[in-house]
């Protein structure tokens, strides 16, 4: 459980709260590079830690993201004409380029000085592995950007499914971090099955355990942390154990384990305190890792089917989130809502707008959702004392270089082993490295 006062220090990102800060030392998602497909384009609203953005594409393909209100008079620039390298405010021409230098004046008299006077709030921007990135601390301290954990390499094959949940941000990732829900909540899309590793095809994931009580284990990292899911698999349970590792990467990434076509990672973006961008991301190589309009069909996040072109869901609280009660009945669904997904949402928005913690009963299947808590309300009272951003110090490994594992391994093998980054070995033996965490499910 969760005091009142931490469970919003660890929610709270608008303003100058420490978890907003502890954003803001990061680069975020601002949106998709598809959003933005054309130069000179239609221009995209942007929403991130309580600040209303918009995002454009320039005659030259650079992309700026900066306030929305014009510095004129407060009008919307998402609704400005963009040509010839910058934003022109429909009210009065102000134009304003990707840097958030004024350039234009058309309402003042000629000679005026003003727009050397003027600054529109812009920040950094980079485009990679399918989105827009915005960094959106100092602008005078901005940090070389690192591949994310969903791009290894350039050639990396990525897909995206993008939608805007109705809550707070930690308890959508709570959600990634909670592997005993998917026996539950997710039975009837992940199935138990005679395999010898996690699978997928068009319709459903495989597993090889009907173990419904994993024990967690928990490895703090100086990225987040790693813990191991450790079931009985089908086979060989005598002798083997399943494990799959999922990774926490402060502040707002989670990789759940792979199957054998493709990986995963979940991004969890703060657009304010009581909404949040979610993006489901499968990667890996190009033969095997579906396309991204087969992804979000499978997912049931499909543009104009499930969402509409701002990625806000049809299915929501007003609807039962389209909850079929007759497959229910029939066994065709455990939930009668279509896509995993979606059967989260169900579950994290039902929770209210920020989750009260205080109320919370955990058990040992909730090891992990009490790393996070610890670990961000005491990353959120270190910036508030003025200290560093977790995941923003050294020693730093490349994001781009860590891994979550699944398997089936013998008895007595050392999770912690599996999967490891290059460079985290030594990592793991330095005396700053948290101690391990271990509890086992009753």
């Amino acid at each position: 459980m969760l005091s009142h006062h931490d469970n919003e220090l660890m929610c709270r990102v608008e303003g100058d709260a420490p978890m907003g800060k502890i954003m803001r030392s990061h680069w975020l998602p601002a949106c998709l590079s598809e959003e933005l497909p054309e130069v000179d384009g239609k221009p995209v609203r942007v929403r991130l830690l309580g600040e209303n953005l918009v995002a454009f594409r320039d005659s030259e393909g650079r992309v700026g993201v900066i306030d929305e209100k014009c510095p004129h008079r407060k009008a919307s620039m998402a609704l400005g004409r963009n040509e010839e390298c910058g934003l022109r405010c429909l009210y009065h021409g102000w134009k304003v380029d990707v840097e958030g230098n004024v350039t234009e004046m058309p309402s003042e008299p000629a000679g005026s000085t003003l727009t050397e006077k003027v600054k529109v709030k812009a920040y950094k921007t980079h485009e990679a592995a399918g989105f827009i990135w915005v960094y959106m601390g100092d602008q005078d301290k901005v940090p070389a950007f690192d591949a994310p954990v969903f791009q290894p390499t350039a050639d990396t094959k990525i897909s995206i499914a993008k939608a805007k949940i109705d809550c707070n941000w930690a308890q959508i990732l709570e959600g990634a971090i909670d592997s005993a829900h998917s026996s539950t909540l997710h039975s009837t899309d992940m199935v138990p099955a005679r395999k010898t590793q996690a699978e997928a095809d068009d319709q459903l994931w495989y597993r090889p355990s009907t173990d419904r009580a994993p024990r967690l284990q928990v490895e703090e990292t100086p990225f987040g942390f790693r813990y191991a899911a450790i079931r009985r698999p089908i086979k060989d349970a005598k002798t083997h154990d399943y494990v799959r590792t999922t990774l926490f990467i402060a502040p707002y990434t989670v990789q759940i384990p792979p199957n054998n076509r493709y990986n995963i990672a979940i991004l969890h973006v703060p657009i304010d305190d009581t909404h949040t961008a979610f993006h489901f991301i499968a990667w890996g190589n190009r033969e095997t890792t579906p396309d991204t309009e087969t992804w979000r069909k499978f997912l049931a996040l499909q543009i104009g089917v499930d969402l509409d072109a701002s990625f806000n869901r049809f299915n929501t609280y007003a609807n039962d989130y389209g909850q079929d009660r007759i497959i229910m009945k029939t066994g065709e669904s455990f939930t009668g809502i279509r896509g995993i997904p979606n059967q989260d949402i169900a579950m994290w928005e039902t929770m209210g707008p920020i989750a009260d913690r205080s109320e919370d009963r955990l058990g040992a299947s909730d090891l992990a959702i009490v790393q996070f808590r610890r670990q961000m309300v005491r990353a959120a009272k270190v910036v508030a004392d003025g200290g560093p951003a977790i995941g923003a110090t050294e020693p730093r490994i490349r994001h781009s270089e860590l891994k979550s594992f699944e398997g089936i391994v013998s008895k007595g093998t050392e999770w912690r082993t599996l999967g490891r980054a290059p460079g985290e070995a030594l990592l793991e033996q330095s005396e700053e490295t948290p101690a391990q965490v271990e509890v086992a499910a009753s």
